[in-house]
């Protein structure tokens, strides 16, 4: 499946309806964490289409690494905004979530009444090297994108390798990474203007897309997207309305300490502390849905996120398998209404993860517009981004290891690692780099190689 449509000059209209369509397109095929649906929409929306300057996307995503929420979510939700109005970033950011709702409710209903089967096992497999593989590929087409050249900009480059640091080994939290990146972008802004401007326009091994696009770097800002108060105050009233309509419906109809109440309730806090993406966020998921809530088990949960990790969508919507499992385990609509009651906490717990996003950008967007060429403010931006890289960079690391100890050795090298896995990591890094293969291909094949080997017994 290829959803590119590359041409040599930039669109000079984009409809809604072929909008639309790309996004719910980009709905299914999203693999590879918000790395990888990042590297996705660059490539996109940035390389082919011609959609969006790489200026312009680059500043929107420093604004959504800035927010707790999904930030491959909120940047669809940023761009479908920016180019059709509110429509268009609600389309843009629903269609990216919808595709992995749908289909993490059906796999959560296979896994409760089916359990495991050697079927599933395998492909499963086979898709986690891919999805390692997906994420370096990412990290280097991010790294290459934002740094630019370590020797003409090195200060970029080490903010990335102290975020690294700083989280792979000191394991500080990741509010603390950025708000240190975003104090030392205003410092340089300030002592060093230049140590974080035109990082690698200078570099020729760097591919830089500076084709014409329909959004480009002096494209003016559109009328929807400046700063009103009376826009912002009416945003923020209607997210208002949309989380405390539902929340009164659900405390009339269940009480507060209801199931449903409270899957509401706890994932509206979770969506306020997923700064970083769901890697951040899943001790504190894990902790209250496992140990206070006792919704599922610990193994169900690595379950849940493996889930995550190899369906479409943000990996935060392990939220997703979450809300399905308490809906079946606390039989919210009745024992002979498992699937519904499932299938309603499950949608209960995406909603109010997802709502806060919305407002975030639709709130938050015509700010971020009114900051670029702003180097005070974009300076700080700029330096969040070289700490996400490191971020991704830990998470890739994170990823090999799973893939290499996948019996929860974790970092316990005296354990022998599964050489069948780290070769399809190689391999699906070879067709990614390469060959230029696609993200659907690779995952395809991958899936295709690892219940093979499985069914051969050699993994």
């Amino acid at each position: 499946m290829d959803i590119s449509s590359s041409s040599s000059e930039a669109p000079t209209r984009i409809s809604l309806r072929e909008a639309l369509r790309f996004w719910l397109q980009l709905g299914f095929i999203s693999f590879g964490g918000p790395a990888g649906q990042i590297a996705i929409m660059h490539r996109e929306l940035v390389e082919k289409r011609r959609w969006v300057s790489e200026k312009r996307f680059l500043h929107a995503l420093n604004f959504c690494m800035l927010l707790p929420g999904p930030e491959a979510q909120q940047l669809a939700t940023y761009l479908g905004w920016l180019m059709h109005k509110t429509r268009g970033g609600v389309v843009a950011g629903t269609l990216f979530v919808l595709p992995s709702l749908a289909l993490l409710i059906f796999l959560s209903w296979i896994y409760l009444a089916f359990g495991q089967l050697p079927l599933v096992a395998g492909i499963f497999y086979g898709i986690k090297p891919a999805v390692a593989a997906i994420v370096l590929h990412a990290l280097h087409r991010i790294a290459s994108k934002s740094l630019g050249n370590p020797m003409l900009a090195p200060v970029p480059w080490a903010i990335a390798a102290i975020s690294f640091i700083a989280v792979a080994v000191l394991k500080l939290p990741f509010p603390v990474v950025v708000l240190s990146a975003l104090l030392t972008g205003a410092l340089l802004a300030r002592f060093a203007p230049g140590a974080l401007a035109g990082r690698g326009r200078h570099s020729s091994a760097i591919r830089v897309t500076n084709a014409p696009a329909l959004i480009d770097d002096d494209t003016p800002t559109p009328a929807h997207a400046r700063f009103k108060s009376s826009r912002l105050a009416a945003v923020l009233a209607v997210g208002a309305a949309l989380w405390l309509l539902p929340m009164a419906a659900l405390v009339a109809a269940n009480g507060w300490s209801a199931t449903l109440t409270q899957t509401g309730w706890f994932f509206t806090k979770a969506a306020l502390l997923t700064f970083g993406g769901a890697y951040a966020v899943l001790p504190y998921v894990n902790q209250m849905a496992v140990e206070h809530y006792q919704w599922l088990s610990t193994a169900q949960m690595m379950d849940g996120l493996a889930l995550g990790e190899t369906t479409p969508g943000p990996l935060i919507m392990v939220v997703a398998f979450v809300g399905f499992l308490a809906g079946w385990g606390q039989q919210v609509l009745g024992p002979d209404a498992l699937f519904l009651g499932a299938a309603l906490a499950a949608c209960v717990a995406t909603w109010f993860t997802f709502l806060p996003s919305f407002i975030f950008i639709l709130a938050g967007g015509p700010w971020v517009e009114s900051t670029r060429g702003n180097l005070k403010l974009t300076a700080p931006l700029a330096a969040v981004t070289a700490a996400v890289v490191g971020v991704i960079a830990n998470l890739a690391l994170f990823f090999i290891a799973a893939v290499a100890y996948p019996a929860g050795a974790g970092w316990n090298f005296d354990t022998k690692p599964d050489w069948m896995a780290l070769t399809l990591v190689m391999l699906a890094a070879l067709a990614l780099w390469r060959l230029k293969w696609g993200v659907i291909s690779v995952i395809a094949a991958s899936a295709v190689a690892g219940l093979a080997l499985r069914l051969a017994g050699w993994a």
